[in-house]
C-alpha cells in the first residue's frame, strides 16, 4: 500500500504535515476529512515517521534481526521476494516495521532494488546492512547474507544488552550515593552544625563549608552544570568532537580494551562474511569499515584498504596503527598466506567475542567494589567530622 505525505490546514489555521498509508490519493483526501483537515498538497512517498514533530521511530535491533532471519527463510523455500515481504508484513506487530515494509514492498514492486528500497529507511536498517544487502543482491548470495546480518546483529545486540546490563548495577550505586551525600550535606549536617560551637576540627569546617556552599549556591551550581553538559554535548557531536571522544575511548583504562575488541570483533566478521560470500575484498574493506564505529580504527582500516589496492598485504598496516593487537595482526598475516582469510576472520570474532564477555564481566567486578569503598569513604568521612566536635566537647565536658 502506497504511502503519502500530506500538508494540511486544521480548524484553527495552523500548518500540519504528516505521513499516511493509503489505497490512492483520494483515500488519503477523506482521511484527512474525517480528521477536520484541510490539504494543501498531497505527495506520494515519504518514510515511517511518529506523531512527534515528524520524527523518524527507531526499529529494536531484536525486530530487525527476526525480520532478517525470517525474509532469509522464505527466499530459500523458494517464496518471491514481493511475496515474502507481504508475508513478512501482515505478521509483524511491530506498527513502524509494519509501515517500512509497507513502503519497501512498494518500492520494490515498482522496479527499485531491495538495497534502495531498504535504504530510505535507516530508522530500520543501517547503512552497513543495506551495504551488504547490495553486495548480495549483485553476487546472487542475498539469502545467505540475511541469514549472516541476523546472526550478527544478534550476537552484537546481546553483548551490547551484557554490557548495559552489567553496568546498571554499577550506575545505581553512584546515583545512590550521590543521593545519600546530597541528602546528607542538606538536611542532616546543618541540624548538627546548630548545636557545635567553638573551635572544630579541620574536618569538620570542611564539612560546613560544603554545607553552606550548597545550601546558597546550589541552585547556580545545578544550573551551571547542565549548562555545561549541553555545551559538552553539542562540541562532542562536532567532527573534531566526535574525533577526540573516540581517541578518548581506546585510552581508558579497561574500558578502552573493551571497546577495540569490540570494534575489532564486528569489522572481522563482517569482512570475512562479505569475502565468504564471494564480495572482492576491496568492496568488503570499504563496507565492513563502517562497522568499526570508531574514527581511528576506521583511518587504520582505510590505510589498510589502500595498501590492499597496491597490491600489498593487509596484516601489515593493521599491525602498524598499534591499534589491533598483535595475536590477531599474526593471526590474519596467517590467513592471507594460506588464502583462508575469512574462515580466520570469522574464527577470530567468535573467539574474542568471548574474551571480551570475560572482559565485561571483570571491569564490572571491578567497578562494583570500588564504588562501595568510595561511597563507604564519602560516608565515613562525613560521620567522623561530625563525631570530632562532638567526642572533644565531651572530654572536655569530664
Amino acid at each position: 500500500m502506497p504511502t503519502f505525505t500530506y500538508t494540511a490546514r486544521n480548524v484553527e489555521g495552523k500548518t500540519v504535515t504528516g505521513v499516511v498509508t493509503a489505497d490512492n490519493q483520494q483515500h488519503v483526501l477523506r482521511t484527512l476529512d474525517e480528521q477536520s483537515l484541510f490539504p494543501v498538497e498531497v505527495l506520494e512517498g515519504g518514510k515511517a515517521q511518529s506523531g512527534l514533530g515528524g520524527r523518524k521511530r527507531k526499529v529494536q535491533p531484536t525486530k530487525i534481526a527476526v525480520f532478517y532471519s525470517q525474509f532469509a527463510d522464505l527466499l530459500r523455500a523458494g517464496v518471491p521476494a514481493l511475496r515474502s515481504l507481504d508475508v513478512l508484513h501482515k505478521q509483524t506487530s511491530n506498527p513502524v516495521l509494519k509501515e517500512v515494509l509497507a513502503e519497501v514492498r512498494e518500492d520494490l514492486s515498482s522496479g527499485e532494488t531491495l538495497a534502495d528500497a531498504m535504504e530510505k529507511h535507516p530508522n530500520a536498517f543501517s547503512p552497513l546492512h543495506v551495504s551488504m544487502i547490495r553486495a548480495g543482491e549483485k553476487g546472487g548470495f542475498l539469502e545467505d547474507v540475511l541469514v549472516r546480518i541476523a546472526i550478527f546483529t544478534e550476537r552484537q545486540n546481546e553483548l551490547r544488552n551484557k554490557l548495559i546490563g552489567s553496568m546498571l548495577y554499577p550506575m545505581m550505586l553512584m546515583l545512590v550515593g550521590g543521593a545519600v551525600v546530597v541528602l546528607l550535606l542538606v538536611f542532616v549536617v546543618p541540624k548538627v552544625k546548630s548545636f557545635l560551637r567553638g573551635d572544630l576540627p579541620f574536618m569538620t569546617q570542611i564539612v560546613f563549608g560544603m554545607c553552606d556552599f550548597l545550601k546558597e549556591h546550589g541552585t547556580s551550581v545545578a544550573g551551571v552544570t547542565f549548562v555545561v553538559l549541553l555545551m559538552l554535548a553539542g562540541a562532542l557531536r562536532s567532527q573534531a568532537g566526535r574525533h577526540f571522544l573516540d581517541r578518548v575511548q581506546l585510552k581508558i583504562p579497561k574500558f578502552g580494551k573493551v571497546v577495540t575488541l569490540v570494534a575489532i570483533c564486528r569489522f572481522c566478521r563482517i569482512l570475512g562474511t562479505l569475502l565468504h560470500n564471494g564480495v572482492p575484498i576491496l568492496q568488503s574493506l570499504k563496507i565492513s569499515r563502517d562497522s568499526a564505529g570508531n574514527r581511528l580504527l576506521m583511518a587504520a582500516i582505510d590505510d589498510a584498504t589502500e595498501s590492499v589496492r597496491k597490491g600489498a598485504a593487509l596484516a601489515a598496516p593493521l599491525g602498524r596503527s598499534g591499534l589491533f593487537p598483535l595475536d590477531i595482526v599474526d593471526m590474519i598475516a596467517v590467513g592471507e598466506e594460506s588464502n583462508n582469510l575469512e574462515n580466520v576472520l570469522v574464527t577470530i570474532a567468535d573467539s574474542y567475542e568471548t574474551r571480551t564477555a570475560r572482559e565485561i564481566d571483570l571491569m564490572v567486578r571491578f567497578i562494583e567494589p570500588l564504588l562501595l569503598v568510595l561511597m563507604a569513604g564519602v560516608v565515613a568521612v562525613i560521620a567522623v567530622a561530625l563525631l570530632l566536635p562532638i567526642l572533644s566537647m565531651s572530654s572536655g565536658a569530664v
